[in-house]
């Protein structure tokens, strides 16, 4: 195990408990319906599908879903990839906007 791998999984261990991986996967799941139900009422709704908002939204929902169904990659340089920590706040953000 190199030294990377090890920091980046004690820095992961810090959001592995469920309560937390079940947030982000309501969250994903709720962006996802979203945009499948309505797009373009959701897409008024937080200001438009930009080209900084759409990629990070699915990326977002992506790396979500993810850390939600509890499947942790095996290369440090995926779980960086898919790290909760930028992923749930971006939602958060979108969703924010969304019931404002």
């Amino acid at each position: 195990m190199s030294n990377i791998n090890h920091w980046v999984k004690r820095i992961h261990q810090w959001l592995d408990f469920g309560l937390l991986r079940v947030l982000g996967l309501v969250m994903s799941l709720v962006t996802a319906c979203l945009v499948v139900w309505e797009p373009t009422l959701f897409a008024q709704s937080i200001g438009g599908f930009g080209p900084i908002i759409s990629p990070a939204m699915i990326w977002a929902t992506c790396a979500a879903m993810v850390f939600g169904v509890g499947f942790i990659p095996h290369r440090w340089y995926w779980q960086l990839f898919f790290t909760p920590y930028l992923s749930l706040p971006i939602l958060a953000y979108i969703l924010m906007l969304r019931l404002l």
